[in-house]
């Protein structure tokens, strides 16, 4: 058993007594001294937290680290942010590592009496505002705010979700060992196999480093959110494996399956706004997979079971062959992150690809450029980015933008128009350009600008002013991919 004990009361009165006060104001014995000649020290919040307002030494026991009222309690410091996007007030800064996959051990446990489980039975949870956009050395953590924290125990849905992520990690490891004459060769396989079938947990690194439980980032956003009083609404039938999201978007495809847009959005009672084009928006999308699962809201991201799955709704129109009609826009870049990244673990676009699940909703035009209100809902497709696409297509795009920026390539070009020889001007009567990123013409992946107002270029890098830019897929290159999935 640890050593350091407390009641819950005494804890809340120590940790209410800190506050929204700065980690370096409460550091009493000194802890960020050691980050004057080490600058990237490694969870120098958590080191102030236990030494400087509990009081003890750090250690490395894999046992919980507190007893509180009698029972064992795993602390864990975490850092939050505010959102780029959207509405919530915080949002996790990251996954959040539990234990190590003791591969040898867990192939013995079962779910209640394993390491995993009791480092997560009963938690005591720190948040400190990370309040930066950019990596910064370990002596900054000094200035940031404690925000709060919770004793966290996971209700009864989480739990049986947890014990189900934890059993197909042993299970997959126990077939392994059953199958195989050398298993080490195929620990590899752990984190890439499992990605598209866990709901709450993941693990990292990959292998031949040792890898470790991770609660998602978005399970520990989640967690925030209840805290800070963002929960998100739950859905009437619940759903604790993603066996059994497969079989209920089957359910729901059943029912709409050859209907077009109109005639489900008239079905569930949604009302129809037409845009300047006479149709609706493709945004639309989203509303009605929210409201096919019983839910009145706009984004997956307010039902409970997506919020925790990181999941984005996707719209993917076909034509009757099943080629696909445009290509797909997904993430901002932030180019703050990408030059300041330390290893790939940092990477917030390789992070995005990879932590990501995305709920296609495959429709088929019912004739050449039809309206999104006359196209016919195919169904659904569940969809991870492959690995290979990450190691390949995505590592050669980020590499590509940091050697334009990095060894100041990076111009910006005129849009010519090609029949008269001249710079095109836009709507607005500012001559059209975009940086030299890798175009559609000649990538499967690149970047496109967008901006609510086409007069002013919101950034600036290498003296170049540019629109928020975007990745996008190619439709074809999506296509192939999707064709691996099966259609719900």
């Amino acid at each position: 058993m640890p050593k350091h004990t407390f009641t819950k009361d005494e804890l809340i009165e120590i940790f209410d007594g800190v506050k929204n006060k700065t980690l370096g104001s409460v550091d009493k014995n000194n802890v960020f001294d050691k980050t004057k000649d080490k600058p990237k020290i490694t969870g120098i919040a958590g080191d102030v937290v236990e030494q400087s307002i509990l009081g003890y030494p750090a250690d490395n026991k894999q046992e919980a680290d507190l007893v509180v009222n009698g029972w064992p309690v795993e602390l864990k410091t975490t850092g939050i942010r505010r959102p780029k996007r959207g509405n919530g007030l915080f949002e996790a800064k990251e996954p959040m590592s539990i234990t190590a996959v003791s591969i040898n051990k867990i192939v013995k446990e079962e779910f209640f009496t394993s390491n995993f489980w009791h480092k997560l039975e009963k938690m005591l949870l720190v948040f400190y505002h990370y309040d930066s956009e950019m990596t910064v050395p370990a002596a900054e953590y000094a200035n940031f705010l404690i925000k709060g924290y919770t004793f966290h125990e996971f209700n009864e849905l989480d739990e049986i979700r947890l014990k189900n992520d934890w059993e197909l990690v042993r299970d997959f490891l126990i077939n392994i060992q059953e199958t195989t004459n050398n298993p080490e060769e195929h620990y590899h396989r752990l984190s890439s196999e499992l990605r598209s079938e866990l709901t709450l947990i993941d693990t990292a690194p990959k292998y031949p480093n040792p890898p470790r439980f991770r609660l998602k980032r978005s399970t520990v956003s989640s967690i925030v959110g209840d805290y800070f009083g963002e929960a998100s609404k739950r859905l009437s039938k619940d759903i604790t494996s993603m066996k059994e999201l497969d079989s209920e978007l089957r359910r729901i495809a059943d029912i709409y399956r050859n209907k077009t847009v109109q005639e489900i959005m008239n079905q569930l009672g949604i009302d129809i706004k037409l845009n300047k084009k006479g149709d609706v928006s493709k945004n639309i999308s989203e509303q009605i997979v929210c409201k096919m699962f019983g839910v009145d809201v706009k984004k997956l991201s307010k039902i409970e079971l997506f919020d925790k799955l990181d999941m984005s709704v996707k719209t993917i129109t076909q034509t009757s062959k099943g080629k696909r009609t445009e290509d797909t826009k997904f993430i901002n870049i932030d180019f703050e992150n990408m030059l300041n990244q330390e290893n790939e673990e940092e990477s917030q676009l390789l992070n995005y690809f990879l932590g990501k699940q995305f709920l296609y909703v495959v429709f088929e035009e019912t004739q050449s450029k039809s309206k999104l209100l006359d196209n016919k809902f195919i169904g659904f497709k569940r969809f991870v980015f492959p690995d290979e696409f990450i190691k390949s297509e995505l590592q050669k795009l980020e590499n590509e933008i940091k050697d334009l920026i990095l060894n100041d390539k990076l111009v910006d070009v005129p849009d010519i128009d090609s029949k008269t020889g001249k710079q095109v001007i836009n709507k607005t009567g500012v001559p059209k350009s975009a940086p030299n990123f890798p175009k559609s013409r000649t990538s499967n992946l690149f970047l496109r600008g967008t901006s609510s107002d086409s007069t002013k270029k919101p950034l600036t890098i290498n003296g170049v002013d540019m629109y928020y830019q975007q990745v996008w897929i190619k439709g074809k290159l999506m296509v192939e991919m999707l064709n691996y999935f099966e259609i719900k």
